[in-house]
This record gives C-alpha cells, sequence and structure tokens, in this order.
C-alpha cells in the first residue's frame, strides 16, 4: 500500500482505540479535531505504530505532535508512504 485513505483511518482508530458513543466517524470528518472524535495522544499513538509496524515506515513525531484532524494525520502517513517507495 503506498497510500492511507480516511476509510482506512477509520478502521484502524476503531481496532486500535475503539469507537467513542456518539460520535459518527463514518461522517465527514476529515478536518474534525481528534479530540473532538474522542481519540486522545494514546489512541494515536497506538495507530501510528500499527501503521509504521504494517507498512514498514518511521513516521516524523514532530509531525504527529502537529496534526490535529486525520486531514493533517493522512497527509503526514501518505509523505511517509510516498518517501518510502520512492526510495
Amino acid at each position: 500500500m503506498d497510500r492511507l485513505e480516511l476509510s482506512d483511518l477509520r478502521i484502524l482508530l476503531r481496532e486500535c482505540a475503539g469507537e467513542e458513543e456518539g460520535v459518527d466517524l463514518d461522517g465527514d470528518v476529515l478536518d474534525v479535531p481528534f479530540m473532538e472524535l474522542g481519540y486522545d495522544s494514546l489512541a494515536l499513538l497506538q495507530t501510528t505504530g500499527r501503521i509504521e509496524r504494517d507498512h514498514g515506515t518511521v513516521l516524523d513525531e514532530e509531525g504527529l505532535d502537529e496534526a490535529e484532524t486525520p486531514r493533517d494525520f493522512l497527509a503526514l502517513v501518505n509523505r511517509a508512504l510516498a518517501a518510502r517507495t520512492a526510495g
């Protein structure tokens, strides 16, 4: 896989950290902050670890700290995946 889509991220978030009651993760969530979706830094750390392990890549920790929404997170992951594929 050379690109992670929102549908992939939804699955990973649910598998790694569950889904908070009352949150519609299947809705338009690209620009909704992770905290509003019920995901804290630990949930994102678990998801990040899974992505790194499954895709053989290392994500930029500083960038991860700044990724506040699924859109930000996907951009960071997809840059890392593209760099891995190009390298």
